[in-house]
């Protein structure tokens, strides 16, 4: 785990928000973070610091997910929720050209707004980072995705409440963050409410620059290394270190048949999932002779997705679509872009409403493997 560094030198009172989202908007920023809305914590446009969900934890289970108050006023005193960032850089449904004659094609229009994310996860930074690979670290460059991700700026805020479903310290990516963000917060919550700060990147030194802080004290530090061992110590839930080989060893293992029988197929677990990136594309018409061509969002659970003309759906079975999701996210991504495709963050499990826990189907594999 990651500890704060000697570089984590400024505190920020929580008056002091309002000033950092300024900051923002002054640059130019489309400032987007963290409400509690519709009995959720979601992602949306920061209008002011009073719009983060000041008072609230999540509470998650296998299948089960709510808010309830907290006995303080802490902005960031949650783990995460339905939402992902990816929703902005790979957004659910973009357009992606018009067409109004035979030979006039337009291209949609990129918003030329960089975006600033306030509340970033240290799992949801490795979960943006994977992404970047998927959609730009190949030979073939995904123009929208990066339009979006150009002049990016994050705000990333250490854990210090996970949930029961979080296991990012067994996949590595969490509590603490170490890389991918332009400042990093700490809340401080003991005494006086506060934030340790620190800057990642030359555009965050420069902000922070322009903010009303106070050098860090010895005590300040303690405090956020403390509070990230407890937070550490909270997640029990953990994934198998073996995954990749317990599942490509076991392709025909009858537990497959078992979460089968549990699972609805409905894709929720892909939808929420911050690294997914299935899509597909939409053409419609209209009487005008105009045409539109939408990409949007998809799932390996879909049945028309391994959909082949003339032979049907490769995967016609829930057994196989779900074998197809766990093991392309826990072994065959790896052989894709070098890097597992789960980053711990545990949406996955609380958000699928018969609550399977796809930590719990690994080892449960991997505990009944025939003996070689």
């Amino acid at each position: 785990m990651s500890v704060v560094s000697e570089q984590a030198d400024r505190v920020l009172g929580v008056s002091a928000l309002d000033d950092l989202l300024e900051a923002l908007r002054r640059r130019g920023y489309r400032v987007l973070g963290p409400q509690a809305r519709d009995g959720a914590i979601v992602y949306d446009d920061l209008d002011s610091a009073a719009d983060l969900p000041a008072g609230w934890r999540d509470v998650q289970a296998p299948g089960s997910y709510r808010l309830e108050r907290r006995e303080d006023e802490a902005r960031f005193g949650y783990a995460v929720g339905p939402h992902s960032w990816k929703r902005f850089l790979f957004p659910p449904r973009v357009r992606l050209w018009r067409a109004t004659g035979v030979d006039a094609i337009e291209e949609e229009p990129h918003d030329e707004r960089p975006l600033a994310l306030v509340g970033v996860r240290p799992c949801e930074l490795h979960a943006i980072a994977i992404q970047d690979r998927v959609f730009m670290g190949g030979a073939h460059i995904d123009a929208d995705y990066s339009a979006r991700r150009a002049g990016l700026f994050v705000v990333a805020v250490n854990c210090h409440d996970p949930s029961s479903a979080c296991f990012c310290t067994s996949v590595g990516t969490g509590p603490a963050a170490d890389a991918g963000y332009d400042l990093l917060l700490d809340e401080l919550l003991d005494g006086e409410h506060r934030f340790l700060v620190r800057a990642g990147s030359a555009a965050g030194g420069e902000v922070l620059d322009e903010l009303d802080t106070r050098a860090a004290t010895g005590d300040d530090r303690d405090e956020a290394a403390a509070a990230l061992a407890e937070a550490a110590q909270r997640i029990r839930r953990a994934l198998e270190p073996d995954a990749r080989d317990v599942l490509l060893r076991n392709l025909e293992h009858p537990r497959w048949d078992e979460v089968a029988e549990r699972c609805l197929t409905c894709g929720n677990c892909t939808l929420v999932c911050p690294t997914c990136f299935c899509s597909g594309v939409e053409d419609t018409t209209d009487l005008a002779d105009g045409a539109e061509r939408w990409r949007v969002w998809d799932s390996c659970f879909s049945l028309a997705y391994s959909h082949v003309a003339g032979a049907g759906p490769s995967r016609p079975t829930s057994r196989s679509r779900y074998r197809q999701w766990l093991t392309h996210k826990l072994a065959t991504w790896p052989d894709q872009f070098d890097v597992q495709g789960c980053v711990g963050c545990g949406r996955c499990i609380s958000w699928c409403p018969v609550g399977i826990d796809i930590t719990e189907e690994v080892s449960a594999i991997k505990q009944t493997e025939a003996a070689p």
